[in-house]
């Protein structure tokens, strides 16, 4: 089953003459299906490179405008699939757009390590960024019934969301595959990038930052724990979330003496991802972290929906000294919009201390009976 992607037609948007657009995601969660989609539309001539294929890497090996005119001929678009993988990328790709005012590109990158240096000047102006991610709850709306939303969601909160899993029914299936994904390929771009041969220590950490979800992380206390540096500690978490696994929340602050912004809180990309790391894939009513699971889920699909809806917001959380907290706020538009997320409806207030220094804030609880809506707000 093909799912229509909601960055596809942000890609239709973008993509112009003059113009390098870069799609950025984990791997799996769809970058080539989203580009052969994408192609079946295309009336253009086009040329196809595959990023892992060392034979175009020798193509492209001579950087020479007379080399570069003789491969693309008439085409008037390129396409790189996993472009990180291509030595000097980066001057590639600048040396194409240079020299062809007509020509537009699309490469995808499963990390950013390589495309890093495309964000600089070199590029400034010609390039946009479009990052994928695993399915929405918004993509899902469109293939699934109202009714069948719930047991689904319920699904997807132990499993995750990776589009593969939509060919598998059995639950033992959906495991084998996140096991296997995590295995064989999450973390394969630090490995061959960043020449880290004990993968041990990325599982190690990774299991630690699943266990702590909604809590603030130290660097120093994670290197404790695994008998490394806190410099080290946090560059693994960084280069984790260059390949797009897990991503961080700062403590929002205006500055009042009693806030915490010293640490941070990281979040999975995907439920389905998280449970693997800690080999749980027990269904919700056997489960104790299901607020966990919950406030995941809901951070990682609202930052979907800023992403593909053009959202420009600052995401943090708050927390004080002593211990009123709230578990995501969205800073935009001059505004602070406050949330809390709870699995069970109970009655929440606003934290007094919260209530008191940002008045003119909005709040919100993320309940399964409203989430859908604030998703999409």
């Amino acid at each position: 089953m093909i799912i229509d992607r909601q960055a596809k037609q942000i890609l239709k948007n973008k993509t112009k003459p003059g113009k390098v657009v870069i799609i950025l995601g984990a791997r799996r969660v769809g970058k080539t299906i989203l580009l052969k989609e994408f192609l079946k539309e295309e009336k253009e001539k086009y040329i196809f490179w595959n990023g892992e294929d060392f034979a175009v890497h020798e193509i492209l090996k001579r950087r020479s405008i007379k080399n570069y005119q003789n491969l693309i001929g008439d085409a008037r678009l390129i396409v790189i699939d996993e472009a990180q993988m291509i030595p000097e990328a980066g001057k590639v790709l600048k040396l194409l757009i240079d020299s062809f005012e007509d020509l537009r590109i699309i490469v995808t990158g499963s990390s950013a390590f390589d495309l890093t240096n495309l964000t600089g000047e070199p590029l400034t102006g010609r390039m946009h960024e479009i990052n994928l991610f695993p399915l929405s709850e918004a993509e899902y709306a469109a293939i699934e019934l109202p009714e069948e939303r719930k047991d689904n969601l319920r699904d997807r909160l132990v499993f995750g969301n990776m589009p593969e899993l939509i060919n598998y029914q059995n639950p033992d299936e959906k495991a084998g595959y996140l096991r296997e994904l995590i295995n064989s390929y999450l973390l394969k771009d630090i490995l061959v990038f960043e020449n880290i041969r004990n993968s041990s220590k990325l599982f190690e950490l990774l299991k630690l930052i699943a266990f702590q979800i909604g809590n603030e992380v130290s660097f120093q206390e994670l290197g404790k724990q695994l008998s490394v540096s806190k410099n080290t500690a946090e560059r693994y978490l960084n280069l984790l979330s260059k390949v797009f696994v897990i991503y961080r929340l700062s403590g929002f602050s205006r500055n009042l003496r009693k806030e915490i912004v010293k640490n941070s809180k990281w979040y999975f990309y995907d439920n389905g991802i998280r449970n693997a790391v800690i080999a749980n894939f027990s269904r919700i009513e056997m489960r104790n972290d299901i607020g966990i699971l919950w406030e995941n889920y809901m951070i990682s699909e609202r930052i979907k929906h800023q992403k593909y809806s053009g959202i420009i917001s600052n995401n943090y959380f708050w927390r004080t000294y002593d211990q009123q907290e709230i578990d995501f706020v969205e800073e935009r538009e001059g505004k602070l919009f406050a949330y809390e997320f709870k699995w069970k409806e109970d009655k929440i207030k606003i934290p007094a201390a919260w209530k008191n220094a940002y008045p003119d804030s909005q709040f919100k609880a993320v309940t399964q009976d409203n989430y859908s809506d604030w998703l999409n707000e």
